[in-house]
């Protein structure tokens, strides 16, 4: 495809994947990231041709105008969109695929100064929720998905989904609704349950057969009561 069909194709593909564009004139002062993308194929050719400071100049630009920051040597594949876009990082030796969906503050960055392949590829059909940081040579998968705000440092299996710091994959299988991030499960919440309910089973087996710590307990919780009314005077 040439180069000219990839820019017309990044275009149209906004209204793909942002049902709030109601009219042309948007593009021109609604999406940075759109614009990023189109001056990156421009700049990625002239970086490949050997072109590499006026390539590099050119996506200085960019980034001084839109916020986000892209390497030309990054390879991008068509139709990906970076919805809003603002604080997004790609670097030098990224693959990005067909398809991919990042949304803004997401950076795709290394973790070594070795030369050679530092960043990580990006699968066909990935959605990388905002804030997330995908980092080193890794590989995330055919239409898996970052949840927000999350570090992958790890390897992430096709059509699964990867949350927290450092992620860890929480779901396999491909979601039928790869943008519904509402739905993701809180990890943090779960682990606090089990041990509430942990400590509870202890403190009723305690009650049961130990009369001398129940009144320690009671007075713990007294001091403790005492402090939460320091607190708020």
């Amino acid at each position: 495809m040439g180069l000219f069909s990839e820019i017309a194709e990044d275009f149209s593909n906004v209204y793909k994947n942002d049902p709030a564009i109601s009219s042309r004139i948007e593009l021109l002062f609604n999406y940075p990231g759109v614009w990023s993308i189109f001056w990156y194929r421009i700049s990625n050719r002239l970086y490949r041709k050997g072109f590499r400071a006026l390539a590099r100049s050119i996506m200085g630009l960019n980034q001084i105008i839109t916020n986000i920051d892209i390497h030309p040597g990054a390879t991008i594949g068509r139709r990906v969109f970076i919805d809003h876009g603002f604080g997004v990082v790609i670097g030098q030796t990224t693959i990005i695929e067909d398809d991919v969906l990042i949304y803004q503050g997401v950076t795709l960055g290394g973790v070594s100064l070795i030369p050679g392949k530092r960043h990580p590829t990006i699968k066909s059909g990935v959605v990388i929720g905002a804030g997330a940081k995908v980092l080193g040579n890794i590989t995330i998968g055919t239409n898996s998905k970052i949840g927000a705000n999350s570090v992958v440092v790890r390897e992430v299996p096709d059509n699964s989904t990867a949350i927290g710091i450092p992620a860890h994959v929480i779901q396999k299988g491909r979601d039928k609704d790869p943008f519904s991030h509402n739905k993701l499960p809180d990890i943090n919440k779960e682990m606090f349950e089990y041990l509430l309910r942990r400590v509870a089973v202890l403190e009723h087996y305690m009650v049961q057969d130990n009369t001398e710590i129940l009144e320690q307990d009671l007075q713990l919780e007294n001091i403790y009561e005492s402090f939460i009314r320091a607190m708020k005077n």
